[in-house]
C-alpha cells in the first residue's frame, strides 16, 4: 500500500511538472492573453487539463492493457498537429492584437485595438463623443453569444480540444514510460489518472498566474499588456513552426523512415 501511495504521489507531481512543457504553456498563454479575469483563465486551464487527462487515460490505458504498438508515423502526425495548432493560435492572436499607428491631428479619428466583451479588433473611430461604425452587438462573438449564449459549454470547447490534441501527442510516450517502471496494470492505470489530475492542477495554477498578470497589466499598463499578448502570439507562431519542422523533417514524418523515441 505504501508503495502504491508513493507511486501515485510521484505521478501527481510529475503531472504538475508535465503541465509546464513549453508547448502546453505557450498554447494556453496565447488563449489566456485575451482574457480579462482570473476566473476565466483558471477555467481555461481546467478545461485544457480535462481534455488532456481524458486522452492520456483513454489512450494510455489501451496501451497498458492491450500492449498496443503505436506506429512512429502516427505519433509524429499528432506532434505535427500540435505544431500546426500553435501556428494557428499564434496567427489568430496576432490578428486580434494588431497595433495600428494613428496619425496626429487626424480630426480625432484614429485606430487602435479595442474590445467588445471578449472580442478584440481594430477599426477607425472617434472619441468625444465615442463613435463606432457598429454597435457592440454587431461583432462575431456577439452573434455567437446570441446563438449559443445559453449553451455556455461552447466557450470551453477551444481549450478542451487543445488539451485533447496535446494528450494524443504525448500519451504514447507517457504510457511507455509507465510500462517500463510499473508492471501491475491496475497500478499503471491509477498512475495515469493521478498523473492527469496533477497535470490539470498544474495547468490551473499556470493559467491563474498568467491571468493575474494579464489582468493587472491591462488595468494599469494597457500598452504593456497588449505587448505581452502580442508576444504570446509571436512565441506560439515561432514554436509551432519549430515543432512542425522537427516532426516533419528532423524526425522524418515526411520521409520513408520516420523515427520517434519517447521523450
Amino acid at each position: 500500500m505504501i508503495e502504491l501511495l508513493t507511486i501515485l504521489a510521484v505521478g501527481f507531481f510529475l503531472g504538475m511538472r508535465h503541465a509546464t512543457d513549453p508547448d502546453h504553456v505557450i498554447a494556453v498563454s496565447t488563449i489566456v492573453s485575451r482574457e480579462r479575469s482570473v476566473r476565466a483563465a483558471m477555467l481555461i486551464g481546467a478545461f485544457w487539463g480535462l481534455g488532456h487527462t481524458l486522452t492520456i487515460l483513454g489512450v494510455g490505458s489501451a496501451i497498458v492493457l492491450f500492449n498496443l504498438v503505436i506506429p512512429p508515423r502516427l505519433v509524429l502526425s499528432m506532434e505535427l498537429c500540435v505544431g500546426l495548432m500553435l501556428i494557428l493560435l499564434g496567427v489568430l492572436n496576432l490578428s486580434g492584437f494588431r497595433l495600428l499607428a494613428g496619425k496626429a491631428g487626424a480630426a480625432r479619428t484614429h485606430s487602435h485595438p479595442h474590445s467588445h466583451g471578449d472580442y478584440i479588433h481594430t477599426h477607425p473611430h472617434k472619441h468625444d463623443p465615442e463613435r463606432h461604425p457598429h454597435s457592440p452587438e454587431q461583432t462575431p462573438l456577439a452573434r455567437l453569444d446570441r446563438v449559443f449564449g445559453r449553451l455556455h459549454p461552447y466557450q470551453a470547447v477551444r481549450p478542451f480540444v487543445i488539451g485533447i490534441i496535446h494528450g494524443l501527442a504525448g500519451s504514447a510516450a507517457i504510457a511507455l514510460l509507465v510500462l517500463a517502471t510499473i508492471r501491475n496494470s491496475r497500478w499503471a492505470i491509477a498512475y495515469l489518472l493521478i498523473f492527469g489530475i496533477g497535470t490539470m492542477a498544474g495547468m490551473m495554477l499556470i493559467t491563474m498566474a498568467i491571468g493575474s498578470s494579464v489582468t493587472y497589466t491591462q488595468t494599469r499598463f494597457r500598452r504593456f499588456g497588449d505587448a505581452l499578448a502580442t508576444a504570446a502570439g509571436v512565441f506560439s507562431l515561432g514554436f509551432g513552426l519549430f515543432l512542425t519542422y522537427r516532426a516533419g523533417f528532423v524526425n522524418g514524418l515526411f520521409t520513408t523512415r520516420p523515427q520517434w523515441f519517447p521523450h
